[in-house]
Parts: C-alpha cells; structure tokens; sequence
C-alpha cells in the first residue's frame, strides 16, 4: 500500500495517525463545520453565557478570540508541513497555531503543553515553548538570559523569530508553513523562513488554533505528511 494509517489509541483517547508512508494532503477545515476539531475553552466550564469563541462563517473558520481558549484536532500527527492562511480582517492582534499539544490546560490552566508558532501581528513565527521546549541558534540573543529559561509559568518561554516584516497589512490574508519533521519545526511567513529549531522535546501530538483576544479568519489549513 502506498499509504499506511496506523491508528493508535494514545491515553488522552485520539488517534495517531502515521504519516510517514503517505504524501497525500489532508484539509483539516471542511469549509462547512468543526468536524475533527474539539473545543476547550474553560470558561465554558461554569459560565453558561460564554460563547463558543470558533465558528465558520462564510466558509471562513473563524476564531473569535473571547472567549480565551482553544480549538483541537481530535487527531494527533508527527512528520508533516501544515500551510495555514489566515489574516487579521478587522484590527492587528493576537493568535496562535499549537503544534504537539498534549496534556490539556498545562499552563495557566488554559494552554495545552504543546510548542506555539506565533501569529500575533508584527511578531509571527515567534516560538513559544508550553511545557515543551525546543533549541534555535542564538539562544541567549533570541531568548534572553539562559538563568530565565524555562517552560513554564513566568519564565523566558518565547524564542524571537529571526526577521521583521515578513507579514502583510491587516486585512491581507498571510501564508504560514509549518513543518515539523523528527524533532525539528520550521516556520515560513510569507515565504519567508522565520524559525527553524531543533531538538523539539515533543514529536507528535494534537494541532491547536488559539482564540487569544482578537477575530482571526482562516482560510487554509492543508496538512501534507512528509516522510524522515
């Protein structure tokens, strides 16, 4: 067979899919639903007025920001390039793509352990490292002081990407590729390489997009395995 899919039932109850042995793309936005995605934003949990902060309007999936949280692939990947289009449609803000998320709710009891590439305006493919970590060139340059280091709450967790303007005017609609092959990730804005890191603590896991405070519209998420 020229495509192999082995699912795996992992612990937290998703699928890992293998795929390794396929270059065929996977959508995983339909257009229409969140078919194959999940919601976890905790203020839902007790407060019966919060809304649901992702929908799909006019084709578009749509994060609405607030309320804070995440949308979740119900299934967990390894070794793919995601190309993701997205924009800003009212005013610059705030977001986020989660690659190898795991535990829910790791940090600050809202972000899932994972490691975030970046898309707040002005500073896309920016790493955040979420109870994960990862190792780039230049660390102290691009992290801070080494002693701040950390992976959780209150230490140096952001890597800076390595250039500036890579993004378009708010309203345009930006291309993302990330790729996340053993344990490296690289990001492309526009393309443009903006990061690359190696030794990733994490190598698969579930994909995130964040709703962290400003309407994000996405048009794209096109996952295509790559083989080592």
């Amino acid at each position: 067979m020229n495509r192999l899919f082995a699912l795996i039932f992992l612990s937290f109850g998703c699928l890992l899919f293998s795929v390794r042995a396929s270059a065929q793309s996977i959508s995983l936005f339909n257009g229409k639903d969140l078919n194959g995605w999940h919601v976890d934003v905790p203020a839902m949990d007790t407060n019966k007025q919060a809304v649901n902060p992702f929908l799909v309007r006019n084709g578009l999936l749509v994060s609405l920001g607030v309320p804070a949280g995440h949308l979740i692939t119900d299934a967990v990947y390894q070794d793919y390039r995601l190309d993701v289009e997205y924009r800003f449609a009212g005013k610059p803000g705030n977001c986020g793509i989660l690659v190898h998320a795991s535990t829910p709710r790791a940090l600050y009891k809202m972000f899932p352990k994972s490691l975030e590439v970046q898309m707040m305006h002005e500073n896309a493919g920016d790493f955040w490292c979420i109870v994960e970590d990862i190792e780039v060139p230049d660390m102290e340059e691009r992290r801070g002081p080494k002693e701040n280091w950390g992976i959780t709450e209150g230490k140096g967790r952001r890597i800076k990407n390595l250039t500036d303007g890579s993004e378009k005017p708010v309203g345009e609609w930006n291309t993302m590729r990330i790729e996340c092959l053993g344990n490296t990730v690289k990001v492309w804005v526009n393309d443009e390489l903006v990061n690359a890191g190696i030794n990733c603590t994490a190598q698969k896991g579930q994909i995130a997009v964040q709703a962290e405070g400003s309407e994000v519209e996405f048009r794209k998420l096109l996952l295509t395995p790559l083989k080592q």
